[in-house]
């Protein structure tokens, strides 16, 4: 199966993200993609946290919502829509949230960024908790392929990827973390982190980003990347806007699996 990692550039104005990620999408697709993942924050990368709460949408209504389902459509895709605000029962919070399309427009998953980022280094300084209501329910999905396949598959969110519990408990084939990395953080552990939760658990990592210098002049760290079970990087994207493309393969997930059962060795 192949499979698509998404880079972008987000900026300020959804419509022209809309735009950057469907051409995007369309790329991948015309390039055999099965599955395409759009980076966190694909629709806003905002001047300030709270301009989330101005795009935030109801559940099942607005433009990104109806945006990634007419792309899976059109374009017969598996999408996973990055995040994009949804609203929550606080007014002042916004759920960060994951939706999965399949390619019917049928919307089949939904997953709430749970870790939310904390970052002080006195230069820098982050708080998600600001402006964001974490989740609380782990959550993935079957993915029957044309390949004959299917693929369970775990959804979590950039700063979820610290966190080597949450992917356990998915159990998933692949593990998707689209993410919006700082500079900071992901030149020292976003490599790192990606690869051991792929060998960790015997499984391929999709991990699509914001990759660039932004409006609000914030500097996302990039290297989008598809790593396989043992932790190889397969594919990857520096900087800038494209498209990482990986093939993905039951029969290596298995033989992986099988030749080394550590998923089966676990005492807790």
């Amino acid at each position: 199966m192949k499979v698509a990692a998404i880079q972008m550039v987000s900026a300020t104005d959804p419509q022209a993200n809309r735009d950057t990620a469907r051409r995007l999408l369309a790329q991948a697709a015309s390039e055999g993609a099965e599955l395409a993942v759009l980076p966190e924050y694909f629709c806003l990368l905002g001047l300030k946290d709270t301009d989330k709460l101005q795009i935030a949408e109801r559940p099942g209504q607005g433009p990104c919502q109806d945006f990634l389902s007419q792309c899976a459509r059109d374009f017969n895709l598996w999408i996973v829509g990055g995040t994009l605000p949804l609203v929550s029962d606080q007014p002042d919070r916004v759920f960060n949230s994951s939706l999965v399309y399949d390619p019917s427009g049928q919307l089949v998953a939904r997953y709430d960024k749970m870790h939310l980022f904390y970052f002080d280094n006195g230069q820098e300084r982050y708080d998600e908790s600001r402006v964001l209501q974490p989740g609380r329910q782990v959550v993935g999905f079957e993915l029957a392929s044309v390949d004959g396949n299917s693929y369970r598959i775990g959804l979590s969110i950039c700063y979820d990827l610290r966190f080597p519990e949450l992917y356990r408990a998915l159990k998933a084939d692949l593990l998707l973390v689209p993410s919006a990395f700082t500079f900071t953080t992901g030149q020292a552990h976003w490599e790192l982190l990606l690869r051991a939760r792929a060998i960790e658990n015997l499984a391929y990592v999709i991990a699509p980003a914001q990759g660039g210098t932004h409006e609000n002049m914030r500097r996302t760290w990039g290297h989008s990347m598809v790593v396989n079970p043992w932790g190889s990087i397969m594919a990857e994207l520096a900087e800038g806007p494209g498209v990482v493309m990986a093939e993905v393969f039951k029969t290596q997930l298995d033989a992986d699996r099988l030749r080394l059962p550590a998923l089966d060795h676990g005492v807790l």
